[in-house]
């Protein structure tokens, strides 16, 4: 029989209260009460300035197993980072407070550990239900762009749904240079992915990336405008891919290859 598997599940959390209130933490909780891995939950405020962290803190009163950590802001990327070093189990994955990509598909992602790989990633794969005309079109071209530069095998950088072993996400996470840069007000999500999962591949950790179910179920209001917030994550991200490109060629990433 097979060892059960232990994971801790980061949830970063700014702003959330909308998709809070539609119940996404019970249907998370619901979720991993039939599972027969091991778990643990961790939610982590970038300091929201709605009532996210105070739903969460009655929220977890009543539901072992998670946890709420009140971090400094710093993003995304530092929020994620703060639920990776407080993890207590060997795999550790990020997923989005929204639930686009349901808490489930997490099924199809920890055979792949069974099997010797380090990083699995999910993939929303080429119909991205909920996505507009416009934000598919930029998304292919983001997609081209990106494959041109760099990870060619890798069709989806951006899902939000990935999962590693955690003495990998705790040696690539430091080095990502997202933290050496000033940090912005409001919700900064940047693509780290892209700079995360090209280390992983210099540093010769073994990724698959597995089609998982997604559809934009984000209802959050207090991050800004849609419109204007996918605007300035599409600069970001075409800015951040450059970066990444440069720093490589600068030797940023270098390191001897693990044995």
């Amino acid at each position: 029989m097979t060892k059960a598997q232990k994971i801790s599940i980061v949830i970063p959390c700014y702003n959330e209260e909308a998709n809070l209130k539609k119940g996404v933490l019970d249907q998370v909780a619901n979720f991993l009460a039939k599972q027969s891995f091991v778990w643990e939950v961790l939610i982590c405020n970038d300091q929201s300035t709605d009532h996210s962290l105070k739903f969460c803190q009655n929220f977890v009163k009543n539901h072992p197993g998670f946890r709420v950590l009140d971090l400094p802001h710093g993003g995304k990327p530092s929020a994620v980072w703060g639920g990776i070093k407080a993890a207590r189990y060997p795999l550790v994955l990020f997923t989005d407070m929204d639930q686009s990509t349901p808490l489930k598909e997490i099924n199809k992602l920890l055979p792949y550990f069974h099997q010797g790989f380090d990083v699995v990633i999910g993939s929303r794969g080429t119909t991205r239900h909920g996505f507009s005309l416009i934000r598919k079109i930029m998304s292919r071209g983001f997609l081209y762009v990106r494959k041109m530069l760099l990870l060619s095998k890798i069709d989806d950088t951006q899902c939000g749904f990935k999962a590693f072993k955690t003495t990998v996400a705790r040696d690539l996470f430091p080095n990502l240079q997202f933290f050496k840069q000033k940090t912005a007000t409001g919700w900064r999500v940047s693509a780290f992915d892209v700079e995360l999962l090209f280390m992983a591949e210099l540093w010769s950790y073994k990724t698959k990336e597995v089609e998982v179910s997604w559809k934009d179920e984000d209802v959050s209001t207090t991050k800004g405008d849609n419109a204007a917030r996918f605007k300035k994550e599409s600069q970001q991200m075409a800015q951040e891919i450059i970066r990444v490109k440069l720093n490589h060629l600068k030797g940023f990433y270098h390191r001897e290859p693990k044995k």
